[in-house]
């Protein structure tokens, strides 16, 4: 487990992290961070089938996994099956999660990003930051539109 993870989960007491099948590879969530995934999935349509499958996937192969006191997480068979890990594995820090990705599959998974990068980096929609509030506009020197500046309104 990358050190700056095992540190983070150590501040916060965590003696476990929630492993669950993403794609190819297995992604690891410190219990806080799960749960607030887990707050996220509620918050989508409960009636959506791309909500219910996502959640149904996420949630059924997720795992709570403990750590040894060298800080290894304990993989169940099933989950190291189903990410086809062997004795060797490649971990990537992911924002808030990191991942465990058998050799072989991280190596297609390179290749693919690079090509599907290529082909749309024009097409990268990044946030745009928030611009920053404008003044309103001030009137032009002068009497105002539609006749003497001491003119009363009509009723």
């Amino acid at each position: 487990m990358p050190a700056v993870f095992r540190r983070a989960l150590a501040e916060g007491g965590a003696e476990a992290v929630v492993v669950t099948v993403l794609d190819q590879c297995l992604a690891a969530y410190a219990p806080a961070e799960w749960a607030r995934l887990e707050a996220q999935l509620h918050a989508l349509p409960a009636f959506s089938r791309p909500v219910k499958a996502l959640t149904r996937l996420l949630t059924s192969r997720a795992a709570d996994c403990a750590l040894d006191m060298q800080g290894r997480i304990l993989l169940p068979a099933h989950l190291r099956q189903a990410a086809g890990l062997g004795p060797e594995a490649i971990v990537v820090g992911v924002l808030n999660r990191f991942e465990v990705w058998a050799p072989e599959a991280w190596d297609s998974f390179l290749r693919e990003s690079e090509r599907l990068l290529e082909d749309a980096s024009l097409d990268v929609q990044w946030p745009v930051p928030a611009a920053s509030p404008t003044p309103p506009p001030t009137p032009p020197p002068g009497p105002p539109p539609g006749g003497h500046p001491q003119r009363k309104p009509n009723r």
